[in-house]
């Protein structure tokens, strides 16, 4: 006759309570959690950098008087050097190599459309007068050097990396692409008040437009310059946003200020 012998049956133990005693995993997690926050509040106060030291620039600029031709680029690399140093990577900045051949096929489609559209508007009498503005009554050399040099170097060149290139790659840290949009965007129209308070006496078709309205006309060219480069900026930054690169709205910043240059000088030679 056989004995069996009876094993215990596997029963689950359950830890004991430990009566609300932290667990030797919890000032792991703490810690980690304080480091994610940490980490979350220098990415916005490196956002708050770059838009308080904007708008410094902007005052330096148009109410001090600095010279741009230097500020412009000097202000490129130091805020490129700031992005790089907090982190942001080429492609967070527009700047990849790999998506430089795609933004210049949009910049260039962009100048394209641009070109077409202020032939259109320089050659009917009825919008002709929009492109009659007196600081651009210039000579053929002129008008070249402040197409492709000035404009470039000393305004293109530091908006560009500001609002669609490091500014971009800040909000993008902490925000959706819609809001990184419409964030730049609002800043890029604010950033123009200060060269809108010259418009009305500089441009005649502005300054036509808005006689009627008295001591508010400034006020009307200064709120409508703000909402027409916030629009520009939208659609700047949707080309940015779509190219994955910094190129193509390079290009349409350039098409609408330079040529805008060079078509202005080809209106007022229209009209003499």
């Amino acid at each position: 006759m056989s004995l069996h012998v009876l094993r215990p049956a596997a029963v689950a133990v359950e830890p004991p309570f430990d009566g609300g005693v932290v667990s030797r995993h919890d000032p792991v997690r703490r810690h980690r959690l304080a480091l994610i926050a940490r980490g979350r509040r220098a990415r916005l106060a490196a956002t708050v950098v770059v838009v308080f030291a904007l708008a410094g620039v902007n005052i330096g600029n148009h109410v001090l008087g600095w010279d741009t031709m230097w500020l412009g680029p000097v202000g490129a690399v130091a805020l490129l050097a700031f992005a790089r140093w907090q982190g942001l990577t080429w492609h967070q900045l527009g700047l990849a190599r790999h998506t430089h051949a795609r933004g210049i096929r949009w910049g260039l489609g962009v100048i394209a459309v641009v070109g077409f559209v202020y032939l259109v508007g320089i050659l009917l009498p009825s919008t002709r007068s929009a492109f009659l503005d007196v600081r651009y009554h210039l000579p053929p050399a002129g008008a070249l050097l402040t197409a492709f040099v000035m404009i470039p170097v000393g305004t293109i060149l530091l908006e560009e990396v500001a609002f669609r290139s490091v500014l971009w790659g800040f909000l993008s840290r902490h925000a959706r692409m819609w809001q990184v949009l419409l964030v730049s965007s609002l800043l890029f129209g604010l950033w123009h008040v200060f060269p809108a308070m010259a418009s009305a006496t500089g441009n005649p078709a502005i300054g036509s437009a808005v006689a009627g309205l008295g001591p508010l006309a400034r006020v009307a060219v200064v709120g409508g310059t703000v909402l027409f480069t916030a629009l520009g900026g939208v659609l700047a930054g949707e080309l940015r946003r779509r190219s994955g690169s910094l190129f193509a709205s390079v290009g349409m910043h350039w098409a609408t200020n330079s040529l805008g240059v060079l078509f202005g000088v080809l209106a007022w030679r229209l009209t003499s």
